[in-house]
Parts: C-alpha cells; sequence; structure tokens
C-alpha cells in the first residue's frame, strides 16, 4: 500500500516495524418583520439554503397537548409513533463546492445580510468539511467568527468534530475554549429576558411574535453550545461524577430545547424565512438529549430526574433521524450523531447488539455523495468491524489514510481501528505496529499505547520480539509515569492499564497471562470475532495455551486473578461458539472465587454480567435481570465500573423489555 504523508504504511512481512455584522442583524425590523407568516397563517416565504436537502419533505412538526413537564424532552403525551421507514431513502447534502473549487476566506469586514446569507455560508464550508478540505472549511469562516453566531458556532463544531474523532487532548481544549466564545456571542444576540426565563411562567407563555427572527435562533444556537461543551466533558472522563456536574451545567439548555420544541409542536408556531433550519436544531438537541439520558446507568439517572431531567430513546432516535431527513443546516450533524450512536456507543458501552442496518441506511447516500470523506469511510470501516468483516474494514480504514492529508489525527483515529483489527485476527506483529505508531504520533494517552505495546509483545515470546528493539518488561514499568490527565482527569483505559503495570514494578515480576485479550474485552472486541467461528477458534486456541500454562505453572498471589480472568475469556469464546453449558460453567467459577480475587474485582460483576447475557439468548430473562440487579448494586469501585454499568443497564433494558413482550404475547394468547 502507498504511503500516507510518510506515517501510515505497512510494515514489511519480516519486520512491521472577522468582523462582520451579525448574520441577523438585518432581521430586527419589528416583530412583524421578523415573523410575516404569523398574521397570514403559514404560508411559507423561499425554502432555506439548499447546500444540503435532504430527501423527501421535511416532516411536519406534530402538535403537543397535555404538561410537557412530566415527560421526557418533546415526548408528546400519546407514544411517539414507530421511526423513519423511508430512513434507506435518504439523499446526502448537494454539494454546493467541489473540492477543486474551493472559496476563499470570506472577506472581513463585509456585512452578512442575513440569517439566509449566513446559514448558505456556513453549510458551504460544512461541505468543505465533509470533502476533506479541513483547513479551507475553518480559513473560509474565520473572518467572521467574531460576529455572527452561525459562523462562530460552526467554526466551534467543527473544531469539535476533530476533537471527538481523534481524542487529542489539544483539539479538546481549542475546540471548548471555541465553544464557549459562541456560547458568549449567541448569549448577546438572545432577548433581555432568556427563553427559559420567559417559557418558565406557564400563565404568560409567550409566542413567536414576541421575538424576532434572530433572537430565536439565537436561542437554539446557545443552547447549542451548551449541548457540545457537554459532550466534550463526557470525551474527557466516562466517570459518574462528571456525567452528574455536566448534567447540572446544561439544565439550561435542556429546559430551553425542552420550550423551544414545544412551541414549535404548539399552534402558536409560525414559521420565518429560516424556519428550516431553527427547527433541524431543535430536533437534534431534542434527540441528543433524550438519547444520551436514556443511556445513562439508572441511579445516575434517578439524580438527574430529581433535578427536571428524563430521556426517552425511542423518541430521541425518531427526532435525530427526522433532523437527518430534514433540509437544514443541522441534518449533517444529525447523521453523525446517529451514526456516532449505532457505530461506537450501542457497541462499546452495551451489549454489542447494534441496528448495523439503519447505520448503513444513513451512511450509504453520503458515501455516494463523499466517496472519499474521511469521516465517512471512517464509519464504513466500524460498520464492517461491527459485521465481523475484519478484512473490508482494514480495506476501508487504509482507504481513509490515503484519502487526505491534512489532519493526520484522523490517521490516528483509524490506526487505533487498524490495531484492534490485526488483535482479532491475532497477528500480534501487526497490532504492535500500529499501537507503535500511536505511542509515537498521538497524544491522547500514552500510557495506553505504550501498554498495548508491551501486551503485543508478551502474546509473541521474547526470541520473537527481540528484532523490535522493545522489551515487555521495561515497557509495563513505563506506564505508570505516563499518566496524563486532561482537565484534572485520568482517563478510565488509562487508569486500568496502570493499574495491570503495576506487578511489573518488582524486581521478579509475575507476566500478566493474555493482556492484549484482556484489553480486547474492555473495548467489547469478543462481540466482533464472535461472528467469524474461524477468528473465535484462533483466539480460543490461545486462551487454552495460557489456562494451561497456569496450571501447570507455581502458585503466586496473583494466581486466581489470572485463573478468572483467563475463565471469562475462554467463557465468552464458548458462547459464540455455540457451547452454552461450557460457557456458563467457566462465568460460574469466577463468582465461586469470589472472596478469593485479589485484585482484579472488575472480573465478578463482568461474570455475572455476561452469564446475564448468555441466559438472555436462552430466553431466561427472569434469571438474566437478577443477575444483573446483583452486579449492580453489590460491586463498586473496580476498575471500568462506569463502562460495565452503562452494559449492566443496556442488559437491563433488553431483559426487561424481552420480558414484557413476552407477557403481552401471554395475555394476547389466553384472550384468544
Amino acid at each position: 500500500m502507498g504511503g500516507v504523508g510518510g506515517a501510515f504504511r505497512r510494515p514489511q512481512a519480516a519486520l512491521p516495524p472577522a468582523p462582520a455584522a451579525d448574520p441577523a442583524s438585518a432581521v430586527g425590523r419589528g416583530r412583524a418583520a421578523a415573523w410575516p407568516h404569523c398574521a397570514g397563517g403559514q404560508t411559507e416565504a423561499r425554502p432555506g439554503p439548499a447546500a444540503f436537502p435532504a430527501p423527501g419533505a421535511p416532516l411536519p412538526g406534530r402538535r403537543v397537548r397535555g404538561s410537557a413537564a412530566q415527560r421526557p424532552l418533546g415526548v408528546p403525551a400519546a407514544a411517539p409513533g414507530p421511526r423513519l421507514a423511508s430512513a434507506g431513502a435518504r439523499c446526502p447534502p448537494h454539494s454546493a463546492m467541489t473540492t477543486a473549487g474551493a472559496p476563499g476566506p470570506l472577506p472581513a469586514g463585509t456585512p452578512v445580510s442575513s440569517l439566509h446569507e449566513a446559514l448558505d455560508q456556513c453549510m458551504t464550508a460544512l461541505d468543505l468539511f465533509l470533502t476533506n478540505q479541513f483547513s479551507e472549511a475553518l480559513n473560509y469562516l474565520k473572518p467572521r467568527t467574531k460576529e455572527s453566531m452561525y459562523h462562530s458556532l460552526t467554526y466551534a463544531t467543527i473544531l469539535e468534530m476533530q476533537a471527538m474523532m481523534t481524542f487529542d487532548p489539544q483539539d479538546i481544549l481549542l475546540a471548548g475554549n471555541m465553544m464557549k466564545e459562541a456560547q458568549s456571542l449567541c448569549q448577546r444576540h438572545r432577548k433581555k429576558s432568556s427563553v427559559t426565563d420567559s417559557f418558565s411562567s406557564l400563565v404568560h407563555r409567550p409566542t413567536m411574535d414576541q421575538f424576532t427572527e434572530e433572537e430565536i435562533h439565537a436561542e437554539v444556537c446557545y443552547a447549542e453550545c451548551l449541548l457540545q461543551r457537554a459532550a466534550l466533558t463526557f470525551l474527557q472522563d466516562e466517570n459518574m461524577v462528571s456525567f452528574i456536574k455536566g448534567g447540572l451545567k446544561v439544565r439550561n439548555s435542556y429546559q430551553t430545547y425542552k420550550e423551544l420544541d414545544s412551541l414549535v409542536q404548539s399552534s402558536q408556531y409560525c414559521k420565518g424565512e429560516n424556519h428550516r433550519h431553527f427547527e433541524g436544531g431543535v430536533k437534534l438537541g431534542v434527540g441528543a438529549f433524550n438519547l444520551t439520558l436514556s443511556m445513562l446507568p439508572t441511579r445516575i439517572l434517578r439524580l438527574l430526574e430529581f433535578v427536571g431531567f428524563s430521556g426517552n430513546k425511542d423518541y430521541g432516535l425518531l427526532q435525530l433521524e427526522e433532523g437527518a431527513s430534514g433540509h437544514s443546516f443541522r441534518a449533517v450533524l444529525c447523521v453523525m450523531l446517529l451514526l456516532c450512536y449505532h457505530t461506537f456507543l450501542t457497541f462499546v458501552l452495551g451489549t454489542g447488539n447494534v441496528n448495523i442496518e439503519e447505520a448503513e441506511k444513513l451512511l450509504r447516500p453520503y458515501l455516494k455523495r463523499y466517496p472519499k470523506g474521511a469521516i465517512f469511510l471512517f464509519f464504513a470501516g466500524r460498520i464492517e468491524v461491527i459485521k465481523g468483516n475484519v478484512d473490508a474494514a482494514i480495506q476501508r480504514f487504509e482507504e481513509c489514510c490515503e484519502a487526505q492529508q491534512h489532519w493526520k489525527q484522523f490517521h490516528h483515529m483509524c490506526y487505533w481501528e487498524l490495531m484492534w483489527c490485526f488483535t482479532y485476527k491475532a497477528q500480534w506483529k501487526m497490532a504492535y505496529f500500529y499501537a507503535d505508531l500511536l505511542s509515537k504520533e498521538n497524544s491522547w494517552s500514552k500510557a495506553t499505547y505504550i501498554y498495548m505495546k508491551a501486551a503485543y509483545l508478551s502474546m509473541f515470546g521474547k526470541e520473537d520480539y527481540k528484532p523490535f528493539g522493545d522489551d515487555e518488561v521495561e515497557l509495563f514499568r513505563a506506564v505508570p509515569g505516563l499518566k496524563l490527565k486532561i482537565a484534572g482527569k485520568s482517563l478510565p483505559t488509562e487508569k486500568f492499564a496502570i493499574r495491570k503495570s503495576r506487578r511489573y514494578l518488582s524486581p521478579k515480576p509475575i507476566s500478566l497471562p493474555v493482556p492484549a485479550l484482556e484489553m480486547m474485552y474492555i473495548w467489547n472486541g469478543y462481540a466482533v470475532i464472535g461472528k467469524q467461528p474461524e477468528l473465535t477458534d484462533g483466539i480460543l486456541e490461545i486462551i487454552i495455551k495460557a489456562e494451561e500454562m497456569l496450571e501447570k505453572g507455581p502458585e503466586n498471589e496473583y494466581s486466581v486473578d489470572d485463573e478468572c480472568l483467563v475463565k471469562l475469556l475462554k467463557g465468552l469464546c464458548l458462547k459464540y461458539l455455540g457451547r452454552v453449558q461450557e460457557a456458563e460453567e467457566n462465568f460460574r467459577i469466577i463468582s465461586a472465587n469470589e472472596k478469593r480475587i485479589k485484585y482484579d474485582h472488575y472480573l465478578i460483576p463482568n461474570a455475572l454480567l455476561e452469564l446475564a447475557l448468555l441466559f438472555m439468548e436462552q430466553g431466561r430473562n427472569e434469571e438474566a435481570v437478577k443477575l444483573l440487579e446483583t452486579a449492580k448494586q453489590n460491586y463498586k469501585n473496580y476498575s471500568m465500573e462506569s463502562r460495565t454499568h452503562f452494559r449492566i443497564q443496556a442488559a437491563t433494558l433488553q431483559a426487561k423489555s424481552s420480558l414484557e413482550k413476552g407477557n403481552r404475547s401471554m395475555v394476547s394468547s389466553v384472550s384468544l
């Protein structure tokens, strides 16, 4: 394969080695001028900018009756209908610019005559971003980021997209600072008494004619800034405390979206010239909040509900799908959020059951429109990974690296995925190669990368790794000293790597049995190999050899922990190979040795989780719910606790849903 900027290369087989007027400045000519359609019904003016027309006509807002205070954000009194059946027919945005004809930066000092013009320019910038012209997009927007709220928000959003796909601490900080500036700018253009203050009065609920179009767009932009800043907080740390703090910080955003959604669906709603973009912004926020809140572990959700938060997963997905299918500035953002949900959140923080068909429907038209778009190629690779098509995934990630040379962080994102792809194939030299590249080029977590290098070296023996020039023990010993804090917090994965490496600090260290395969479990990799029996067989063979070595070796302080780890991983492989009884026996051995485990206490709740998932596959949902409740309530302060709680929550919801469906079927049968 050809080189990518001199960094992306496949190793040889032998040795892998500025000032502008606000976009809405011309809008505030009085209330009647701002909302010309209020007096004469809802007759539309010219459509908003069409740089990103999505398929089909925009969906009309639904009317809400009854109090919204006791419902999840935006959920109507009646249960939401089925999710969009037309998802497969979505069309990607028609490009406003071609890659060959990228516009230059907007001239500073030239006023933006309207919101319509500002949105047109921002959508052009997003199109540049999607065609890998990242710097051009930022340069195009930058001159007007100090005065135009949409230019400032779009500029910050592009930086946040970069941060969320690279996990680079500097990218995260830069995006956070810019989003804070955008929020301040939006605040200047909001109505003096904010929408949440105004809407808080149930007696004097305002109507649309009390706001200029500039002010109502400022509300949704302000709420979006808060929401994106909350997402950055989550990116920095998965810790439960962060969710609580972040949730309290964005309460204003939540309330704003809640009231704006009620307004859009009320009989008082009047469509302005750029109503599609306003409605798209509301759907993005309402959908994101509902989806995120619905995924939180129960104990955290209860705390958030106490201060007024609630979430409904189905309604959140519905809102995002409607936003993705609409003709708006936020359509592509809704698509990306849905793709992140389907290919990352439900996989890494869930049970591994992904709605892959929906993800493919979302991606297909955009991949057709942007065949070299790095973002969409990356998501295509993730979809292939989840399907278990590891070789196809490798090809997609390599294409993603070749597609652009401007943002090396996108390459790093692919290197991480390629590292795991070769781990699934037990090709340790190739996996080591990508871990080595990451350790040298990316600063997200040096401790994790060095740990993975050492883990791969430990998988193929001392004689084999001598040509690499690295020593397994020395690398493990280096890990604790590489601890990094982002915004004062350590990454959970990094904490895990440091804890596991500590045993190598002794003069005569006792080796970890299968560290690469253990970390693969943390990232839910067994759900990938489980779709390919030959991959599962290969990993199982390695685990059995490790098990035999532990049985033959002398007993030490880590013996029980190591044996239980091997039982957990062995049980997973057996489950995916259909050897259910053997899998159950291995999981139960861990619980039986609970009091003998000295260090790896995370094994016990995870063994209960995996046993529950096994029971769910057999239809034993009541037993599964009891096991999940035990895992959640009886164990605290163990490694990767937050991630385990997310998985427990997802499994519990799935099991209870199956029980409810079964009960309904029984009632239906009896009634017949």
